[in-house]
This record gives structure tokens, sequence and C-alpha cells, in this order.
């Protein structure tokens, strides 16, 4: 079999899968971790990643009656955050690929007496189901990294903006701290797949989240991915000496 007849390849954190097969992975990943991701979120950031959340949706620049689209949002952490900045005249649309994830999150954003303003759809980040030009902010905290062709998403995060509108991405990126780096990859590679395996019982997926972070695309890489995908004055902020980064781009 020559080389033009093998299937193309992507990675699955550290291991080389058939593109076809990704989607597959990640969802088994997440099927798996949804009735555990906020407690295992907790354990693993030390808390730090409500303080994140709560930085990303403050300087999001979202105002009273914005149309918001949160991809990968089934947690409906972000959701929680922006429903007081869009108001009563404002619609947060938590969209994700997880059907899992989604109940998790709805089932807990309704336990909080959180409804209204609130729509919930199962999508795929590649094929958005919206028309061009449907959003005032597209937002995705901590789930482009395993979004299979990040360029395509990109393409159509853009593509379902109004002109003027923003789209604002939460991801891990990596460390500018040479002396954080072994604490760091200690942290990911020896204690985060131990708690997974006694919280979640579920040592492999967390294995996973650990690589899939390390296959991101570093701030500089992603700030040209968008670039290309049509977004303009890209700006990236760091947080927490990289750990994770905040990447801001416009629709012209």
């Amino acid at each position: 079999m020559s080389e033009h007849d093998s299937p193309a390849t992507t990675h699955f954190g550290y291991r080389e899968v058939p593109v076809a097969e990704k989607q597959k992975l990640v969802g088994e990943v997440f099927s798996s971790v949804a009735g555990k991701y906020d407690v295992m979120n907790d354990l693993m950031s030390f808390g730090i990643h409500r303080l994140w959340k709560r930085h990303f949706v403050a300087t999001s620049g979202i105002r009273k009656g914005d149309r918001v689209l949160d991809l990968a949002g089934g947690t409906g952490d972000i959701a929680a955050l922006l429903l007081p900045r869009v108001g009563e005249a404002g619609e947060v649309v938590v969209a994700d690929i997880n059907a899992e994830m989604l109940h998790a999150g709805r089932d807990r954003l309704l336990d909080r007496g959180l409804l209204q303003g609130l729509r919930w759809a199962q999508v795929n980040a590649e094929a958005l189901p919206f028309p061009d030009a449907s959003f005032d902010a597209v937002t995705i905290a901590f789930g482009l990294r395993n979004v299979t062709d990040k360029e395509q998403a990109l393409r159509e995060m853009q593509r379902v903006l109004k002109p003027g509108g923003r789209v604002l991405i939460l991801e891990f990126s990596k460390v500018n701290q040479h002396w954080l780096q072994p604490l760091y990859d200690f942290h990911s590679f020896q204690v985060l797949p131990r708690i997974g395996k006694l919280v979640a019982h579920d040592e492999d997926s967390y294995r996973y989240l650990a690589e899939s972070i390390r296959k991101h695309p570093d701030q500089a890489t992603l700030k040209s991915m968008m670039e290309a995908a049509g977004f303009r004055n890209v700006q990236v902020r760091n947080l927490s000496a990289g750990i994770v980064a905040i990447h801001r781009g416009y629709k012209i």
C-alpha cells in the first residue's frame, strides 16, 4: 500500500489515529468523565480554573443584548457567567458535541434556577448548524484542543459571527517560565492520571487530557491559525505563566 492509500491520521494525545476515529475517541473520554468533570477540574487546577473562567468572561467585552455561542460549553460554567452580561434581551446558546456533557451541564444550571436566556444544542464545531452572521460573539473554553480539524472549526466560528463580532478562546497553552515546566510536567503526567483513577475511576482519560494539552498549538501558532481563518486584530493574553491563554479575534 502506498502512502497515498493510507488513511489520514491525527493525534489523539500522543497516539496517531485515523482522522475518522478521533471524534469517537474524544467522545468516549468525555462521556466517561462527564459525571466527575467539575470535581476533577477543581482538583486538577486547585480551583484556579474558576478564576481563569471568570477573568475570561469579565474581559470578554460581551454586552447586554448580545447573542453568544458557547462552544464545547457542556459543563455550563461559561454560560452561567455569561447570562448576567447578556441580560434579559440577550441569549446564550450552549453547544457541545457530547450529549452526556450537555445533560450534566443543563441539569446543573437547572438546579441553580438558570433557564431563561439559555438554549442547548448538540453540534460539531467543524460543521455548525447556524446561519452566517448569527452571533455577536463565540466563546470556547478548554475545548478547541479536542477538535479534530481546528482550522475548519475556526472558519466555522468566523462564518457564524456577525461583522464586528468577536471570538474568544480560553485554552491551555505553552508555559513561558522554564523553572515551572518540570513541576507542570510532573503534575500533568504523574499526579493528574492518579487523581483521575482515584476520583473518576478513569486513569486513561486524564492521561489523554494531559497529552492533548502538549499537542495543542502554542500561543503564536494558534494566533496564526486564527488569522488564516479570517480573524483580524488577533490578541493573546497569557494567564498563570502561559499555562492557559486567551486568544481574541474579530470579524471585520
